[in-house]
């Protein structure tokens, strides 16, 4: 069962900065982040970066950073920066694409 449903879970805030839209990265993430139990969002930025929110374990949420970094062979990550987020922050139920901001 996925840490969001147990109660032991976190939050992260990334930003993917490169060559990560055009290319299926969003699709990618969702994916990936639902075969590992993560729920949360991510979304394209007006700004040609990628948002990510994923909510899980710790050990969920260092794969899934890695994964952004270095996981979609298409994309060319510049940078990832991640913030840790509130643990009070709303549980997300399952993990989505959201449209662009």
């Amino acid at each position: 069962m996925p840490a969001t449903k147990t109660g032991a879970f976190e939050s992260r805030l990334a930003r993917v900065r490169g060559r990560v839209q055009g290319i299926g990265y969003r699709d990618a993430c969702v994916r990936r982040a639902r075969t590992q139990g993560i729920t949360g969002w991510v979304r394209n930025r007006m700004d040609g970066s990628v948002e990510v929110m994923p909510q899980g374990s710790a050990q969920q949420l260092a794969d899934m950073c890695s994964w952004l970094r270095d996981g979609m062979p298409a994309a060319l990550v510049d940078s990832v920066e991640v913030m840790d987020m509130p643990p009070t922050l709303q549980r997300f139920d399952h993990f989505e694409r959201l449209p662009t901001l």
